[in-house]
C-alpha cells in the first residue's frame, strides 16, 4: 500500500517495540518534509513518539534502526511539542527563565513565533492557550532540531487559533528547514499540516502515502473509517 511521496527524506527501517516476547509497535515508515502518523487510541503512536525521544518505559525494549543525515539525539536534533501548552510549562516560574539558550537567541525565537517580548516577564497562566503554545514552539527550536514530533499540539487550542499554529508550524519549517512527525487522531489537521500520512493500528502500519491520495482514494478499510469518522460532521474538500 506504499506510494511514492518526496526523494529527500529520514527513513526509519525498524521500529520495534517490546515487552518481553510481546511486540507492541513493529513498524517501518518514512519521514519526507512533514509526516501525520493517524491512528486511533491504542494504536501505537505515542509509543512510537516515546521510542524517538528515548523515554519508553524500563520495562519495554526497542529495536530502532533508521538513515538520516543526523543522529536522533532528543533535545539537540529532536525536539517535542505536547499536546497541551497549559501543562507544558511550569505555572510559577516566568517565561524568560523557561528557556536555556542566551536572551539574543530568545528574543530571535520570540520574533519568529510573532510574540511580544514583554510576554517575557510573565508566568504561563497570563498567557492565552494560542501564546502558550507559541512559547512552547520557540523552545522546541531553540537548539535547530532537525526533527519536530508533534504530538497533537492544537487539541486544546480553539478553532482560530489551531489553524494559526498550524500556518505558524509551516511557515517555520520553509525557514528552519526541519522535518515533522504530526501524531494525532485528527485527519482534518492533519492534512492542513503534512503532505504525507502513515496509518497505524494495533502496532503495525495500514496505509501510507500522499495525503490527498490517501485520504481521496484509501485502500484501507480501516482508513475509511477514520476518515468518515473524521469528517462526518463537517463539509470536507480536497
Amino acid at each position: 500500500m506504499q506510494r511514492t511521496g518526496e526523494n529527500k527524506i529520514m527513513k526509519i527501517s525498524k521500529l520495534k517495540i517490546m515487552i518481553d516476547k510481546n511486540i507492541l509497535v513493529n513498524i517501518t515508515f518514512d519521514i519526507p518534509a512533514s509526516l501525520a502518523l493517524v491512528g486511533q487510541s491504542g494504536s501505537g503512536k505515542s509509543l512510537t513518539l516515546k521510542a524517538l525521544l528515548g523515554m519508553l518505559p524500563n520495562e519495554m525494549s526497542l529495536d530502532l534502526e533508521y538513515s538520516a543525515d543526523f543522529e536522533l539525539v532528543a533535545g539537540k536534533s529532536v525536539a517535542f511539542i505536547p499536546q497541551n501548552p497549559f501543562t507544558a510549562l511550569s505555572p510559577l516560574t516566568k517565561i524568560d527563565k523557561q528557556f536555556f539558550v542566551d536572551e539574543l537567541r530568545v528574543k530571535e525565537l520570540f520574533d519568529s513565533v510573532g510574540l511580544s517580548y514583554d510576554l517575557l516577564d510573565r508566568f504561563p497562566p497570563e498567557l492565552s492557550g494560542g501564546q502558550l503554545q507559541r512559547v512552547v514552539i520557540a523552545m522546541a527550536l531553540s537548539n535547530q532540531p532537525k526533527l519536530l514530533l508533534l504530538d497533537e499540539p492544537t487539541t486544546a487550542l480553539d478553532p482560530k487559533t489551531r489553524v494559526m499554529i498550524i500556518d505558524l508550524l509551516k511557515s517555520l519549517q520553509n525557514k528552519e528547514n526541519f522535518k515533522m512527525l504530526f501524531v494525532t487522531h485528527d485527519i482534518s489537521s492533519a492534512k492542513s499540516l503534512c503532505k504525507h500520512i502513515c496509518v497505524i493500528k494495533e502496532g503495525k502500519v495500514i496505509e501510507s502515502g500522499l495525503m490527498d491520495e490517501v485520504i481521496t482514494s484509501p485502500k484501507a478499510e480501516y482508513t475509511k473509517i477514520l476518515i468518515e469518522a473524521n469528517f462526518a460532521n463537517r463539509e470536507f474538500r480536497i
